[in-house]
């Protein structure tokens, strides 16, 4: 065996010897101060023991146009799209800095046609190899893995919102579909007073007052009909947006009475947040990955070694580069680091190290607003709920007593004055009614994204 090889050999053994010189930092989790074990509004008969992971968007509502909508959003939606594009630059990225860890070996060849040219014809191969020795690479490496993993939590965020917002906006755009036969019928019920009204005006029964009054309610629910059209043209656009479609009609699907909704979420426990959100475990991954460069700067401290090897032809002679007395090798190694740079790179660490509790803190941010999240959503579900019965029977009550202001105004114990009361009352009642039944479904889909579902 040659004295070259044998230089090899040494150095491939000293190479795999890094594995224990590798410096930085180890990453632990961090602790969450006063983390709560349950959440203060989630009730005696809520479900902690069951995942939200268990429960698909899909099961949430049984609407087939919803679904449907959902489905081409997670299809076609452009930010998802992105997002994936995204994933897939950082796999490429993480590809470059592992391909980094191995040798790097490469050709050179050259023809020259006279002898007495300063560059002979040849022709070579060459390696270099920088040895890992302090672990700035595989630092690397861990960084960009966990900024990989990072991005697909990205991606899962998306999803979650997107699912969430799809479903919103529809239960929203149901609501104006409501709100729309709730105006068509007020200002065909006032239209009809306005010309029974008309009629007592001209033979004297009643005065002007009230013709006038009957006409302003009629113009008013004119006035709220174009702002409810309005409303369901802008929704739609919203949801051909956020389904990757151009502008046009939106099917409809159960009106937001009619909607099936899942009996139980199950909440589980906080602790669980940091499994099922996405966003928290993004969090923890950046910070993971900030961590890894605390490791990447401290090894920019140290020498880094570098094997060379070169194996080749060469002859001023054309016909004979070939020859065996033409061939030449050689392997070398080297050593490069600092020595005087006025404290850059201990600089270099304490900006790592700064950036990685600037991540840490983030993530402790993320956790926190989660909770919150959770517990603004469950206390929403049990109030909506609570809100709509008590406007339901807000609703009925108006619905009677507008009936009996009528049938007053019409024997003339009262003025109209009542009765414009009475239908402002009802139609207000009425309007607040589908409103609260389209914020009670949200408030459901909210809770199902705040404990981390809809991105499975």
């Amino acid at each position: 065996m040659s004295k070259h090889y044998k230089i090899i050999i040494v150095l491939l053994i000293f190479s795999l010897l890094p594995i224990s010189c590798k410096v930085g930092p180890k990453y632990t989790r961090p602790k969450v101060d006063n983390s709560p074990t349950s959440y203060a509004n989630q009730g005696t008969d809520a479900n902690v023991n069951d995942s939200i992971a268990n429960v698909k968007w899909f099961d949430i509502f049984d609407d087939p146009i919803l679904k449907d909508l959902i489905q081409k959003g997670l299809d076609n939606n452009y930010d998802l799209k992105i997002a994936l594009a995204r994933i897939e630059q950082s796999k490429a990225v993480l590809g470059i800095t592992k391909a980094d860890l191995l040798p790097n070996i490469g050709y050179a060849g050259q023809i020259n046609s006279k002898q007495t040219i300063a560059y002979p014809t040849s022709l070579g191969a060459s390696m270099s190899w920088e040895l890992d020795f302090w672990g700035k690479i595989r630092h690397e490496t861990g960084a960009l893995r966990n900024e990989l993993l990072a991005s697909d939590e990205a991606r899962k965020v998306i999803v979650s919102s997107l699912v969430a917002e799809i479903a919103s906006t529809y239960f929203q755009l149901r609501d104006f579909d409501n709100r729309l036969i709730i105006t068509q019928k007020t200002i065909e019920s006032r239209k009809k007073s306005d010309e029974i009204i008309g009629q007592r005006f001209k033979k004297g029964y009643v005065s002007q007052l009230d013709k006038v009054q009957v006409e302003q309610q009629v113009a008013i629910a004119e006035r709220t009909l174009q702002q409810v059209i309005r409303a369901i043209t802008i929704l739609e656009n919203s949801l051909n947006i956020l389904t990757g479609q151009m502008p046009g009609p939106i099917p409809r699907g159960k009106w937001n009475y009619e909607q099936t909704v899942a009996k139980q979420i199950p909440v589980a426990l906080p602790s669980s947040l940091l499994e099922n959100r996405p966003d928290v475990k993004r969090s923890e991954l950046d910070y993971i990955a900030a961590n890894e460069r605390i490791g990447v700067a401290q090894a920019m401290r140290f020498p880094s070694f570098n094997i060379t090897a070169i194996a080749g032809f060469a002859s001023s002679d054309i016909s004979k580069v070939f020859d065996r007395g033409s061939y030449s090798q050689n392997v070398g190694g080297g050593v490069f680091g600092p020595l005087f740079n006025f404290g850059k790179n201990k600089q270099r660490v304490v900006l790592k190290q700064q950036i990685a509790e600037e991540s840490k803190l983030k993530y402790r941010k993320s956790i926190l607003n989660a909770v919150v999240e959770v517990e603004n959503a469950l206390v929403s579900v049990e109030t909506y709920n609570k809100e709509w019965e008590a406007s339901f029977k807000q609703t009925e009550a108006a619905r009677t007593y507008l009936k009996l202001s009528q049938a007053r105004y019409d024997n003339g114990y009262v003025s109209y004055l009542e009765v414009l009361d009475a239908e402002r009352s009802f139609f207000d009642s009425e309007l607040n009614l589908s409103l609260l039944s389209q914020e009670k479904l949200s408030s459901v889909m909210q809770l199902y994204r705040a404990l981390g579902g809809g991105w499975q």
